[in-house]
């Protein structure tokens, strides 16, 4: 996911001034996604006490960013390094990696089939969205 958005997504502002971005679909010929918020899965590779804890992770395509982990609920407890998390967050950047300003972070490290499972309900997502 933090690949796809690396290069798939470019920023646009709404008529009513809000900034969000066009994602592009990989290989559907339907028009791109219009995306502020999104959820994004991972393994933690680092904190830092800046921006409210600022936490940078690793999905299976790449590394991306958040920012405010810790002002979530149960999200400073999900921030231990090797971790593997979900993080639903506002999109702020796309380069020169993801950004996200996090709204909800969870620790899925118990069980391993959410990590199995990330790639497979991106691609049913990416599918059936029309």
């Amino acid at each position: 996911v933090s690949d796809h958005l690396r290069h798939s997504a470019s920023r646009q502002v709404r008529a009513s001034g809000q900034e969000a971005w066009l994602l592009e679909r990989e290989g559907s010929g339907r028009a791109p996604l219009d995306v502020s918020v999104v959820w994004m899965q991972g393994r933690v590779l680092d904190s830092r006490a800046q921006d409210n804890t600022t936490v940078q992770l690793r999905d299976e395509t790449g590394t991306f960013t958040v920012t405010g982990a810790g002002a979530v609920p149960r999200g400073r407890p999900c921030i231990s390094k090797g971790n593997y998390v979900m993080v639903m967050g506002i999109l702020v950047s796309c380069s020169p990696e993801p950004l996200l300003r996090a709204v909800k972070m969870t620790d899925l490290s118990d069980d391993a089939l959410h990590k199995s499972t990330w790639r497979l309900e991106v691609e049913d997502l990416q599918q059936n969205i029309p």
